[in-house]
């Protein structure tokens, strides 16, 4: 059986508590993954992605390289 629980870390540790399911058991694999801080983290490089000179300048790039071929017609 798996399961899943999204955990708070406190002083460095957590606690869970296991469902009912996993009564009696003598040993389960824990995993720990930061995947919720690191989309938290990507998320606010985007954000400050949309106030960066050098990023906005690689748009307009882009954009500028496909403005000759925006008006064409298949």
């Amino acid at each position: 059986m798996t399961y899943r629980q999204v955990c708070n870390v406190n002083n460095n540790q957590v606690i869970i508590t296991l469902p009912a399911d996993f009564k009696g058991k003598k040993q389960v694999t824990v995993v720990v993954d930061d995947l919720v801080d690191a989309k938290i983290q990507k998320l606010a490089m985007l954000k400050n992605a949309s106030e960066d000179p050098l990023f906005l300048a690689d748009i307009a790039e882009v954009q500028h390289d496909f403005d000759s071929i925006d008006n064409e017609s298949l």
